[in-house]
């Protein structure tokens, strides 16, 4: 499976208020890059498009993008509504020739690219029974989540009070874990405290 033979999706998602850390999250800085900016370098490496869900800030974001070029950008009008009804918006920007479609939040930038590829290969080998593959460090859950293209009907028709989790465990024969040498997996950033100790400042 790769974006040539078998095109590949990629959602990121950035709708949230970042009430906690008190500054947008898609624009923290990451290396000399904004969050948002890594992630959609990173996905564009194999997946074609790769879309990026807005909605609170959702003009501060994408003007503080340098890689707008590169990525297709959908707005979420509720997002307010939780991290699922962003999942479905960008779900459903998804193109038909897509074969499978990763989702990830904007909060987790240090996933490395080697992972991604780990992931779209696990999924194309396994058999077609098998859904998803998600990502393990020391047999910890993390993400991306890579979905099969089949399985986008499923995550649309979830109410918008549950959540993707919900579904994934609700199907765990269909879903295979998939170890990979990634801290960035399960790194997230919610608090400015959490910001400043991995990164030295304060946003």
């Amino acid at each position: 499976m790769n974006p040539r033979s078998q095109p590949v999706a990629a959602i990121i998602l950035a709708a949230g208020a970042s009430s906690r850390m008190g500054f947008p999250k898609p624009l923290l800085d990451c290396g000399g890059e904004t969050f948002l900016d890594r992630l959609i370098s990173v996905f564009a490496t194999a997946c074609e498009p790769v879309i990026a869900v807005l909605g609170h800030h959702a003009e501060l974001v994408r003007e503080g993008s340098s890689r707008a070029g590169e990525a297709a950008f959908v707005l979420n009008p509720d997002p307010d509504h939780g991290m699922i009804s962003s999942l479905q918006t960008g779900l459903a920007a998804v193109p038909a020739h897509c074969n499978a479609v990763f989702f990830h939040p904007c909060d987790m930038p240090q996933i490395l690219p080697a992972t991604i590829q780990t992931l779209i290969a696990a999924l194309a080998a396994a058999p077609p029974e098998i859904l998803a593959a998600i990502p393990t460090l020391d047999g910890r859950r993390g993400h991306p989540v890579l979905i099969r293209a089949s399985w986008i009907p499923a995550f649309l028709a979830l109410p918008t009070a549950s959540t993707a989790k919900s579904l994934l465990e609700s199907a765990s024969a269909a879903v295979i874990e998939v170890p990979v040498a990634d801290p960035g997996i399960r790194r997230d950033f919610d608090t400015r405290a959490e910001y400043a100790s991995a990164f030295g400042v304060r946003p």
